[in-house]
């Protein structure tokens, strides 16, 4: 099941990427989104040199009202003065109107990309590797990392021509009008970008600590949603709101220290910047008197203030880049792990029925003691082999052994290959895995038995006899079943899931107690489904519930760590304790309703 919705993503994250594509790397999407860099380009071009006629015209402006006041100028001067300013505002606009829009796509492209991407990564890890990492830390980085590290590089998409271009247009009028004062002038912008430099590491350890809070929260959020009943039946809502205000507390405190930083730069770089004022306003006021380095009218004067002005609010918006592009530094570090395609991971490997033989088998978790050892049975195709043993005997871990998510000692080969040296596309398409909680997706009932499938969905839901329940819902198949199956009962659920597991059947069917939550009659009617359904795989059945198994072709029993395989009827003459357990339960062979 895992794997065909892997096979999906990667295929589609193949066809959004293609050849040369490197999702590790930030040039690459860059690269990809040429075409709209293209028209980024001309457009913030035609917007930025075309600011230059801001101040050029208001310096006309400006000596044409006085030789109006002079008498020496018409009125229709300034209103062809005017006029021709409205024009040059137009066309800057609307080029500051595409060149925004083009760069709002870019974002866009950008970050469905990254997402798909890193949703792509994600379902190939283990479910080991998920838990380990934290689903808040999980969700932070799919969500919120992306939007930073998409915004970083928006941001310096936007500031190469609202910040590059400007400033290098309006030092170059600078310096044409009076290169001295304008090299004097001109020492204070860098200055602010040494600075915002020496804040560099500042700006990132608060952001990395508020994306970390940022992850606990979204894990408290989580399971205050998730085990909101359990708090309410055990009594400890306040024990659990005081630890869930904790941790919203610490998310404030980091969120105010980063957005202090963040916010309090601009301000600074501006007042930084605007400080060679002084300078034109002596200097400049000494040109204008003829007594300066050049002669100039007032007219030249109020162009070059003008000029500055603009350069200097330009330059401190540059704090914008730099505070956007730190961020981004950090998200980009905390996801870049994730940020990866197989090139021939949608590559299906179809494997054909074979032998297992399992020879020695032991297991523990990392630094855990051994749960079992000495593991010995083997299998054929089409059969069943059940599973079981007293309370916490290893019978679950057994299962979750076949899926080689930690190395186990011994061997388990199918089809004469050994699983923990399998490639995992091969490995995949050999293991099918139905663990005792039923994963669900929030979707409708066809959708999580198909996955993607082309087969009608029909056989299989009568398989598991949970076609007559169908009946009485009003949407039928379409019937939306919520996140991890909350509209459905117990026994509808995990019907639902076996029904998955043999739509999507491979040549190893792992089932963990797959009828637990249905009644006896129901649990026959499914299980003769399943011998039949399942012909050719080799299904092995763990389960607590022992009535079913002189059904089946083999039993393997656990106890103090060490297993017996044999026939039921063998198994019931040799093994005093599974005797016992099968006779208490056909003592009881009334039938328990479905939960």
């Amino acid at each position: 099941m895992r794997e065909t919705m892997e096979s999906d993503e990667v295929r589609k994250q193949m066809e959004n990427t293609g050849k040369g594509f490197h999702p590790d790397r930030i040039l690459s999407y860059f690269r990809k989104e040429w075409k709209v860099l293209i028209v980024i380009t001309v457009s913030g071009l035609i917007y930025n040199l075309g600011l230059l006629a801001g101040p050029w015209f208001e310096g006309r402006m400006t000596g044409c009202l006085i030789r109006i006041l002079q008498g020496t100028s018409r009125a229709s001067q300034m209103l062809t003065l005017v006029c021709a300013y409205v024009a040059s505002i137009a066309v800057v606009q609307s080029s500051r109107y595409v060149k925004r829009f083009y760069v709002r796509r870019f974002a866009n492209n950008v970050n469905r990309r990254m997402k798909q991407i890193i949703y792509g990564s994600l379902v190939r890890k283990s479910r080991t590797e998920l838990q380990e990492e934290g689903a808040g830390t999980v969700m932070t980085k799919a969500i919120l990392d992306v939007d930073d590290c998409v915004e970083g590089m928006r941001k310096f998409t936007t500031e190469v021509f609202d910040t590059g271009v400007a400033l290098m247009a309006y030092a170059g009028m600078l310096l044409f009008y009076d290169w001295r004062l304008a090299l004097l002038a001109l020492i204070f912008p860098p200055v602010s970008y040494c600075i915002a430099e020496k804040m560099k590491r500042l700006i990132q350890k608060t952001g990395a600590a508020y994306k970390e809070q940022s992850g606990i929260l979204s894990a408290a959020t989580l399971d205050r949603g998730t085990n909101a009943l359990t708090y309410w039946v055990f009594g400890c809502e306040e024990e659990r709101r005081q630890a869930y205000e904790e941790n919203l507390s610490a998310y404030e405190k980091s969120a105010v220290k980063a957005n202090v930083w963040n916010t309090v730069m601009q301000p600074l770089y501006r007042v930084i910047s605007m400080t060679g004022v002084l300078f034109i306003v002596y200097f400049g006021g000494k040109n204008v008197l003829g007594e300066g380095w050049s002669t100039w009218s007032v007219a030249t004067f109020a162009t070059f203030l003008s000029c500055f002005t603009k350069l200097s609010v330009k330059s401190s918006s540059a704090a914008k880049l730099f505070n956007a592009v730190h961020k981004a530094q950090v998200s980009w570090k905390r996801i870049k792990p994730f940020m990866k395609v197989s090139g021939d991971s949608h590559m299906k490997t179809k494997m054909l029925p074979g032998t297992l033989q399992v020879t020695d088998l032991g297991f523990a978790y990392p630094g855990g003691k051994k749960l079992f050892e000495h593991l010995n049975f083997s299998a054929e195709p089409g059969q069943i082999i059940g599973i079981t043993g007293p309370v916490a005997c290893g019978k679950s871990t057994l299962g979750k052994s076949f899926l080689c998510e930690y190395p186990y000692e011994g061997s388990i080969q199918f089809d004469g290959q050994e699983l923990q040296k399998m490639d995992e596309k091969k490995r995949a398409g050999i293991i099918g895995y139905l663990g005792h909680d039923p994963e669900l997706f929030n979707d409708t009932i066809e959708n999580n038995i198909r996955l993607g499938g082309g087969r009608e969905a029909e056989p299989y839901l009568k398989a598991v006899c949970l076609d007559q329940d169908l009946t009485s819902m009003e949407d039928g198949l379409q019937t939306l079943v919520g996140n991890g199956g909350v509209r459905l009962s117990g026994g509808q659920a995990q019907r639902l899931a076996l029904a998955r597991t043999l739509y999507h059947k491979k040549p190893l069917l792992i089932l963990d107690d797959p009828f637990s939550a249905l009644d006896r009659t129901t649990e026959r009617e499914a299980f003769a489904h399943l011998q039949e359904m399942a012909k050719g795989s080799i299904v092995l059945l763990i389960s607590h519930r022992l009535y079913l198994f002189p059904q089946m072709d083999g039993v393997l029993w656990i106890q103090d760590g060490k297993a017996v395989c044999a026939a039921h009827e063998e198994l019931m003459a040799q093994n005093p304790q599974y005797a016992a357990l099968v006779n208490a339960q056909e003592g009881g062979e009334q039938d328990e309703p479905e939960k």
